[in-house]
């Protein structure tokens, strides 16, 4: 439970608990918070009648203490005893001694008494040693561990407390340990709170609040989530339901906390903006990131250097910020030099050291929000508590620092640009940063020009890599190396560690080999150029298999690349491959990212490419190499696609490939495959919009791995490609690759929410694909257009592209393209009021999903089923078919659906009226769809937010949630609005 709060599952398909095994496999065990029911070992046990079972637990209850006779009477029928009670009593109790073991029902002075249990036999027990740790693991200041025990106690209640059994004293207990229940529920959400899981906490909330209306303290921290959310409207709404609750029901005011906590938030007091410290803090110790890397144990020279920025790290404690800036050529020892000062400064940062390599050297260099996320979680900020925006995160970030002493360390920036957002800003902070670039617009920053070594400290780096007695039987040589490495301290570490590995070389055979390389001594002068001087010493090493495989390899965009891509680029066996990269990883010219994976140093892989256009012979080579890895995505998406979607003929109407793919055994592992290797599939996408034999296979590659859209998993990365393939495209007379770029990129604005695109982008499919006779994506663009249509609320239209698209679906024999089309038609059905025909064509369409084995699409045919069945009011089957479908998409990764599916529960939910279950399912929809689906779908969400807040009496929410909906329609001219404009008052409205 560690960092997200519990959040009500959608209580379908209700489970049959069993209380977890508390004694022994044989020992007795009890049940009191739910239905009274006793197990030995793993077998349920007879209770007998309501009365009975009434009598067994008031025993319970009683904690080993006798209970007369009168006192049993009492609780079981109060003052109308029948005219034979203490009869019945005495047969209630014989019969529970022959169902029980022995010695456990004991008859005392008159009365019963249950004893003899074994430790944790009652849940109720156990519920109340636990919640004894969770209060003493709190007042410890562990609040992670607090929230775990006291989440396992409230897991032992299963329903309402002593259900189905009769008498006072069993209504009295009821309401007791009900008390006592959200009393812990109140304590665990505040710990929630205290945590960070504001914006996770605020279905629960919701749906708690419906169902204890007059819960001041649930009230407040649903307040308080919602503001620390960022949704303060709502917060404040949640006071005015508050306050008009309690003055028409009990003629009252709020409390005094709840009224303090509206006038905060009208302050937007910053502190409530994060989590108040708990009582015991001073015991927790604060999170204290140390992320330096390790520094190097030859660490030569530099000592000036050193000096200088030792002074300047020094003095962080009296300045507003101490930045230091060391720029130079690549390999002159800029990273090396940092975080040597580091280290050695890090006595005066003892709240800990951040770094971050910014990969400014690279195409892609990193994104400041992105290592800003990494640095708040290394600062102990939930990742519930990340804002989104970059502004926001850098502003979060230096709320975190602010106090502390931290050093920070941005290895490799691209430019100042780059650098300012992760700036701490802070007294007795202070910030080191390397980069190619001189950065005189970083205001206020030391800056530290760094040039190559001195003769003397290269000889010295070079004689502790290579050993005092090799270097010194040879010193003319050795100065000849660190001359010919031009001083610079990355090639002379290169050349030094392949002569350490080598031992039956001589320092002048190494010496000769760099003599012998023409005008290395220029290019290690030239920039950039000097970098490839310094790795082509070790390229020379390499046999000729592994220089080829490095040469092959460095061809291939991506962040990495697996064994078996590696294995398509090099066509060779995936064991040949391996020996090969490990050799490479030996030689410091390939990384191991991870066990199966590699990747090159950004200037490693430039020089691995300057190497192949030199080396590779013949040059058809390099395009054969990168051909064979496009095969080889492709061929492995088009058979996670066949497994996802069995009968699906998309992966007939594909490009061909010579190079084969992966195959899977079951659909976990190709959906795992997937999603690992998105960035590097959509990269050789990318990369093969350049080449015309490649652009349709880029494409259909794109086509195949859709998931990668549709699941929101990579949206924005996916459109771009998309973006880049039908530019490409464009550029060649090609109808047929032209309409399939444009059908993942409609597919895509689809997504996004982006309708009109998609609708304008569909429209040019359907007109190119007639002309290259491609009848497949012009089933897929009507499709697409009729769902548009209908979203759009143009239902004739949509109806005309739907019943088209049916058609062309079943003249190429697509039962599952089909089976789409049907499922949309229907909704344009539902749409129109012909509720009977919706039902039948969502029906048809999960039929043929179902008898094709297709259990991801098949839940797209239940989403449709479920619908239709809400709108001809059968909720119960809408419920059944809509929960089957969000089983399936949660288990598929399918983000968008997932939160599409509990929209259309919380839809069913008003219509039964079961409102607080609606909030629920709307909140959890908000949550899942943050970033995914565009605006227009969270329109449509906050609109039946606001519903269901109406039906919970919290109407000054529900305003908020149809204004801004409002907002969204508005902004984006859909329909929607006006039926938004009229759930407001004339003023609200304006």
């Amino acid at each position: 439970m560690d960092g997200v709060p519990q959040v009500p599952e959608v209580p379908r398909v209700p489970e049959q608990r069993r209380p977890d095994s508390f004694a022994g496999s044989a020992a007795l065990r009890f049940s009191v918070l739910g239905p009274v029911r006793a197990w030995r070992g793993e077998e349920p046990l007879a209770t007998g009648s309501p009365q009975q079972r009434a009598l067994l637990a008031a025993l319970l209850l009683r904690e080993g203490r006798t209970a007369t006779a009168g006192e049993l009477i009492d609780a079981l029928w109060a003052e109308e005893p029948p005219s034979q009670a203490l009869a019945a009593l005495r047969t209630y109790a014989s019969r529970l001694r022959k169902v029980l073991d022995p010695g456990v029902l004991v008859s005392e002075s008159g009365g019963y008494a249950i004893r003899a249990l074994g430790e944790g036999a009652l849940d109720l027990a156990v519920a109340q040693e636990l919640a004894a740790g969770a209060e003493k693991a709190k007042s410890a200041g562990n609040l992670c561990h607090a929230r775990e025990i006291l989440g396992r106690a409230l897991a032992l209640w299963d329903g309402e407390v002593l259900a189905g059994v009769p008498g006072p004293y069993a209504e009295a207990q009821r309401v007791r340990l009900e008390e006592w229940r959200l009393q812990l529920l109140e304590s665990r959400l505040d710990m929630d709170l205290e945590q960070g899981c504001h914006a996770e906490a605020v279905s629960e909330l919701t749906a708690l609040t419906a169902a204890h209306p007059l819960r001041e303290r649930l009230r407040e921290l649903l307040m308080l989530a919602l503001y620390r959310s960022g949704r303060q409207a709502e917060a404040l709404a949640v006071y005015a339901d508050t306050r008009r609750l309690l003055a028409d029901e009990l003629g009252v005011d709020p409390r005094p906390g709840l009224s303090e906590l509206q006038q905060r938030i009208l302050q937007a007091d910053p502190g409530l903006a994060e989590p108040s410290a708990p009582h015991a803090e001073p015991v927790t110790a604060p999170v204290r990131p140390a992320q330096l890397p390790a520094t190097v144990p030859d660490f030569t020279g530099r000592a000036s250097f050193v000096a200088e920025l030792g002074e300047v790290l020094a003095s962080a404690e009296g300045r507003v910020m101490a930045v230091s800036a060391l720029a130079g050529i690549g390999g002159v020892g800029k990273t090396t030099l940092a975080v040597h000062v580091a280290h050695r400064a890090r006595g005066g940062f003892p709240d800990g050291q951040l770094y971050a390599n910014l990969q400014g050297e690279g195409a892609r260099a990193a994104e400041p929000e992105t290592v800003l996320g990494s640095f708040l979680r290394a600062l102990g900020t939930p990742d519930s508590a990340i804002p989104d925006s970059l502004e926001e995160r850098a502003a979060l970030y230096r709320s975190v620092l602010d106090g502390r002493r931290v050093l920070v360390l941005l290895d490799n920036a691209r430019d100042a640009a780059q650098v300012r957002p992760l700036l701490p800003g802070t007294e007795g902070c202070a910030t080191l940063v390397t980069s190619r670039v001189r950065m005189v617009d970083l205001a206020g920053a030391h800056l530290v020009d760094l040039d190559v070594m001195s003769p003397d400290e290269a000889l010295s780096l070079f004689t502790k890599i290579v050993g005092e007695e090799r270097v010194a039987s040879e010193r003319e040589a050795a100065l000849d190396v660190v001359a010919a490495c031009g001083f610079l301290p990355l090639a002379i570490r290169i050349a030094a560690s392949r002569l350490a590995a080598r031992r039956t070389w001589t320092v002048s055979v190494l010496a000769a080999k760099l003599a012998d390389e023409r005008r290395r001594l220029d290019e290690l002068q030239a920039g950039d150029l000097a970098v490839k001087a310094t790795f082509e010493l070790g390229y020379g090493q390499l046999e000729p298999a592994q220089a080829r495989a490095f040469r092959l390899l460095g061809l291939a965009d991506g962040p990495d690349i697996s064994l078996a891509a590696a294995a398509a680029v090099l066509n060779l066996p995936p064991d040949d491959t391996e020996d090969l990269l490990e050799c490479l990883v030996d030689t410091s010219l390939l990384e191991s990212a991870a066990p199966g994976r590699y990747r090159f140093h950004d200037l490693v892989r430039l020089y691995a490419r300057a190497c192949a256009e030199r080396d590779e012979w013949p040059p058809g080579e390099r395009e054969a190499a990168l051909s064979r890895l496009l095969d080889f995505y492709l061929a492995t998406a088009a058979g996670v696609y066949a497994i996802e979607r069995p009968g699906d003929r998309l992966v007939d109407h594909l490009a061909a490939s010579e190079y084969p793919g992966l195959m899977f055994a079951e659909r976990h592992a190709a959906r795992d495959w997937l999603y690992t290797e998105a960035n590097c599939l959509l990269a050789c996408a990318r990369q093969s919009a350049a080449g015309a034999g490649t652009l349709r296979r880029a494409i259909d590659l794109l086509w195949a791995a859709l998931d990668l859209s549709e699941s929101g998993a990579n949206p924005r990365e996916y459109e771009a490609t998309a973006e880049a393939l039908l530019q490409s495209a464009r550029h060649i007379d090609a109808p047929q690759v032209e309409a399939r770029a444009l059908m993942t990129l409609a597919h895509a604005h689809v997504d996004g929410g982006r309708f009109d695109k998609a609708d304008q982008e569909a429209e040019q499919v359907i007109r190119l694909a007639r002309e290259a006779d491609d009848l497949l994506p012009a089933g897929w663009a009507r499709n697409a257009r009729g769902i548009i249509a209908l979203y759009q609320s143009r239902n004739a239209d949509g109806g005309e592209h739907l019943s088209r698209a049916i058609e062309h679906f079943r003249t190429l024999g697509d039962r599952p393209g089909e089976a789409s089309a049907l499922c949309n038609l229907s909704r344009i059905h539902l749409a129109t009021g012909r509720t009977q025909s919706a039902v039948a064509l969502a029906q048809q369409g999960m039929e043929i999903y179902d008898a094709m084995g297709n259990s991801m699409r098949g839940a797209n045919g239940r989403y449709a089923l479920g619908m239709a069945l809400t709108q001809s009011g059968q909720l119960a089957s809408a419920t059944d078919r809509l929960v089957e479908a969000l089983e399936v998409f949660r288990e598929s990764r399918q983000r968008l659906w997932e939160g599409m599916t509990l929209f259309r529960l919380a839809e069913v939910d008003i219509a039964a009226r079961r409102f607080a279950q609606a909030a629920a399912n709307a909140e959890m929809a908000l949550t899942v769809l943050r970033g995914i689906g565009g605006e227009w779908r969270r329109g449509n969400v906050l609109t039946v937010l606001g519903h269901a807040l109406t039906g919970i009496a919290q109407l000054d929410r529900a305003q908020v949630c149809w204004r801004e909906a409002l907002r969204i329609y508005e902004d984006m001219g859909s329909p929607e609005a006006s039926d938004v404009r009229a759930l407001l008052s004339p003023v609200q409205a304006v």
